[in-house]
């Protein structure tokens, strides 16, 4: 709210108080309008003051909030840059598990059963046929299921030999999924801390407008003083022109009371003069009279 000024402090002057009041209240009237122009310029200046100490806070929060926005662009750009190297890594790893399924497919890796499962069987299809009491018809089964199960292990192993470095191909895939999560990491990071200079510099601007309304406070505060007090100047140079104009008529009235006085001073010096010459006595008020105009 405006700290508005004490108007019941202010003085006035009408062109009836120029006209009608005595010099006596217009040189009383002078110092009242001057003392209250210097006491408004003097709040104005204050006010003045504060408004730039305001607006000078104002910048500064304006600096500060353009800091974090371009510390926040700056960290956005190296989240792009981590997102691209993310995504350029995502889709090599993916190119490579790809590849990976797709040797396990040409190979058919993925069907039947694992070299370690197929040689647990054939030992135990083994160990019955050497410690089992079976009929021939039984023990032949059990023979070509062993001979099965070998053909199978050998054919698997002979996939795996074929499938070359699938092994390799699998970990150079799991590398790059890797390094893309670390990417993914710094993206999840530099957005964070991104987003704190964001929220920042939001948080400056908002500061500096608040101090920004009041800067425009204080300066409606400065302009109403600055106003009230040239107005007060203007008020004091109107009484100061009235004293002047009065001490010329007084000036020209004392001179013309003067002038009038000499003129009667030598008529009646010249009247004294006449009488002497025509041989009447005068007396020594007479005698200083005519002295006085030079007739002696």
């Amino acid at each position: 709210m405006a700290d508005s000024i004490d108007e019941s402090k202010n003085v006035a002057v009408t062109e009836e108080d120029l006209e009608n009041k005595s010099k006596g209240e217009l040189i009383k009237l002078a110092g009242q309008l001057r003392d209250r122009r210097n006491e408004l310029n003097q709040m104005a200046s204050e006010r003045a003051s504060a408004r730039d100490d305001l607006n000078a806070k104002t910048r500064e929060k304006v600096d500060e909030a353009q800091e974090h926005r371009e510390k926040r662009d700056e960290l956005n750009e190296q989240v792009q840059e981590h997102k691209d190297k993310r995504n350029e890594l995502n889709a090599e790893a993916n190119e490579l598990f790809d590849k990976v399924d797709k040797v396990k497919n040409d190979l058919e890796l993925d069907e039947g059963k694992s070299v370690d499962e197929l040689k647990d069987e054939i030992e135990d299809l083994e160990f019955k046929q050497q410690t089992e009491v079976l009929s021939s018809e039984d023990e032949k089964e059990l023979i070509e299921k062993i001979e099965d199960k070998r053909e199978k292990l050998q054919s698997k192993k002979e996939k795996l030999d074929q499938s070359g470095d699938l092994e390799g191909l699998k970990e150079e895939a799991e590398e790059v999924r890797s390094e893309a999560s670390k990417h993914h990491q710094k993206v999840t990071e530099l957005a964070d801390e991104a987003q704190k200079h964001h929220n920042e510099m939001i948080e400056a601007y908002r500061e500096a407008d608040e101090i920004r309304d009041d800067a425009d406070e204080k300066h409606e505060e400065f302009v109403e003083a600055q106003e009230a007090a040239d107005q007060h100047h203007e008020d004091f140079v109107r009484v100061q022109k009235r004293l002047r104009e009065l001490d010329k008529k007084e000036e020209k009235e004392e001179r013309s009371q003067r002038e009038e006085k000499q003129e009667a001073a030598r008529e009646e010096a010249e009247e004294i003069y006449q009488k002497f010459k025509e041989g009447e006595t005068l007396d020594t008020e007479d005698l200083m009279k005519l002295q006085k105009a030079g007739k002696l």
